[in-house]
């Protein structure tokens, strides 16, 4: 059994200036203490293993270099299947994370107060560089607002965090992608008291940020997969809502340009209009909502998806015609029976896309591992 009590993982591209500095810190915070360093680079070739190789001669750092994959999710992953210590610390190159906030960190994990401890910038004693400019502030609330109602803690997109490394067995089926796996890993694992240590988040010295357009976009893919990996029905009726929503703005547009500008009726007209509007939300539901399930032929599932919206139409149009027919209130209130129509009629065919139309994939986890992985 290893006698390193924390092991710190730290995924790098480019950061050769910040490697000696970041090694010097750490040292310095865990004076007396058990830890090794685990550099994970996605083979710089800027001198950076180098630069390990002759630290490692006073400091326990190592550098594992992969030269088949990239990403900095999969680079956290590598370290910490290779770390020895009791306790593992996630944490940046570029200086921005202070090397002073391990050791409060692992403190708390080892009083059993919390299981999974973030460094935040959003809590009492933590704070930020005062240079951050409004729209970088706003781009990194609004990051965090989204991500809110995955976890209990006020800064979920924190980069630095520490945990108990036994507990990561416990990560179900991480599909790493973009760079907030520190994220996924507080999801998909049995943390039960997660909790925040105040830091102040330091701007990068040397080298640049990672942090491009394309990576804001995975972020919120990431974001689509946790939440339907945490709320599965929930976050599939939310889309399907959603889709739900376009289609009638669709339908709506078709239903009034046919009326206006080919004089045709208002039953011809709506009879005409589903069409459209069915075949729009079977196209975005399959490329959306329900991506992750079973893509059979194209023709079988567009029947599918239309004969149960006609058979949701019916309903909606049933509870419609009843309630206002037989129910005092809603006769004076056609509206609410409207709505309750629309409602009753979409949960409808949301129970029956899911069911019929759209299968799920008995190996769908494989799958969706198989997807990030190339």
């Amino acid at each position: 059994m290893s006698d390193i009590k924390i092991s710190i993982v730290i995924p790098t591209y480019q950061e050769v200036e910040n490697i000696p500095l970041i090694c010097e810190q750490i040292n310095t915070s865990l004076a007396g203490e058990s830890f090794e360093i685990i550099f994970v680079d996605d083979n710089s070739q800027d001198g950076s293993y180098e630069a390990v190789s002759k630290i490692a001669n006073h400091i326990p750092a190592q550098i594992i270099v992969r030269t088949e994959e990239r990403g900095l999710s999969t680079a956290v992953i590598t370290g910490i299947e290779s770390a020895q210590g009791e306790y593992v610390v996630v944490m940046d190159c570029d200086l921005s994370h202070p090397s002073s906030a391990i050791l409060p960190m692992i403190e708390k994990l080892a009083s059993g107060r919390n299981d999974f401890v973030v460094g935040s910038r959003y809590i009492q004693g933590g704070s930020f560089d005062d240079d951050w400019g409004f729209f970088r502030l706003l781009n990194s609330k609004i990051a965090t607002w989204l991500a809110l109602p995955l976890c209990h803690i006020k800064d979920p997109m924190s980069g630095f965090f520490a945990f108990q490394r036994q507990q990561f067995k416990n990560c179900a089926h991480l599909t790493p992608t973009g760079y907030k796996i520190g994220l996924e890993i507080m999801v998909k694992g049995e943390f039960s008291a997660p909790g925040e240590h105040p830091i102040h988040f330091k701007d990068r010295e040397h080298g640049e940020s990672k942090l491009s357009l394309k990576e804001q976009f995975l972020y919120l893919r990431h974001l689509r997969r946790l939440y339907r990996f945490k709320y599965p029905v929930t976050s599939e009726f939310a889309q399907f809502g959603l889709v739900g929503g376009t289609g009638f703005v669709i339908d709506s547009l078709i239903y009034f340009a046919l009326q206006a500008f080919f004089g045709l009726g208002h039953n011809l007209s709506r009879a005409i209009s589903f069409w459209p509007a069915a075949t729009w939300n079977w196209f975005w539901n399959r490329t959306i909502t329900f991506t992750h399930r079973e893509k059979t032929g194209h023709l079988k599932q567009w029947l599918s998806f239309l004969a149960t919206s006609l058979a949701g139409f019916v309903m909606n149009f049933g509870t419609y015609t009843t309630l206002t027919s037989y129910v005092p209130f809603f006769i004076e209130n056609k509206f609410i029976a409207l709505m309750l129509g629309v409602l009753v009629g979409m949960g409808f065919n949301f129970m029956m896309a899911r069911i019929f139309v759209f299968k799920e994939l008995d190996e769908e986890i494989l799958e969706e591992e198989k997807e990030f992985h190339h």
